[in-house]
């Protein structure tokens, strides 16, 4: 397999198979793809993964792509302006936000990992259920904003506005914790709590969050008024 990364904040992964190479994704992430190539919708793992993924964030049945009589290219993209990246699981296994996987080779597994702390599970900004990327292979995550990679040495500590960490690495531990006194509780503008990200390993930072694009456009929005048409004249 070969792929490329391209654009800047609306990204494709174009990814090259060559013949009797196959490749997943999630349902709705295929942009386009050469006349060749043959798309199957297909629940990997049987039944029970199937519903673990479609918990997770992801589809119950994820799309597998297979190039006929030669080399396919098939390009994916997210659902929201923001970045794609590259992730080597045969290096280590990764957790991601329940909605970061956009496809991968074959030999990757995604699985529904949950939080391990209570703390995380009410406050973290991820819910209950994270996605667990493991096995061989690259794998793809798309998440809104721009991305910050940091790779923390043992024992090093970053602390991420609730909802910004879109991925890390296995062995980083994931954990939250108060954001300061009372008076930056209240208005420091991050909330109660922060999450705490405990090294070593690689992090995933995103500088918004979809959640914070959804707000930013709320002003700009036509009045919901029934009956009132004048928004129209503004398009």
């Amino acid at each position: 397999m070969k792929y490329t990364i391209t654009g800047d904040n609306l990204q494709f992964v174009n990814v090259e198979l060559a013949p009797n190479e196959e490749f997943n994704s999630v349902a709705g992430a295929m942009a386009y793809m050469t006349g060749n190539m043959r798309m199957e919708s297909k629940m990997e793992g049987g039944f029970m993964s199937g519903l673990k993924r479609s918990l997770s964030g992801a589809s119950l049945f994820l799309l597998k792509y297979t190039p006929q009589g030669g080399t396919g290219v098939v390009g994916l993209g997210g659902k929201a302006p923001g970045k794609i990246l590259d992730i080597d699981v045969g290096k280590g296994s990764w957790i991601t936000q329940k909605t970061a996987y956009l496809g991968s080779e074959t030999t990757v597994k995604l699985d529904m990992a949950l939080q391990k702390k209570i703390g995380s599970m009410l406050f973290g900004g991820e819910g209950l259920i994270l996605q667990k990327l493991s096995g061989t292979g690259m794998a793809f995550i798309a998440a809104c904003g721009d991305l910050n990679v940091v790779d923390l040495a043992p024992g090093e500590v970053y602390k991420v506005s609730t909802s910004n960490a879109v991925a890390w690495e296995d062995t980083v531990t994931y954990d939250i914790s108060a954001a300061g006194g009372i008076k930056t509780a209240l208005f420091g503008g991050e909330g109660l709590f922060v999450t705490t990200l405990t090294g070593p390993g690689k992090i995933v930072i995103q500088s918004m969050t979809l959640g914070d694009l959804a707000n930013s456009l709320i002003p700009y929005l036509p009045a919901s008024n029934r009956g009132d048409s004048s928004w129209l004249e503004t398009i």
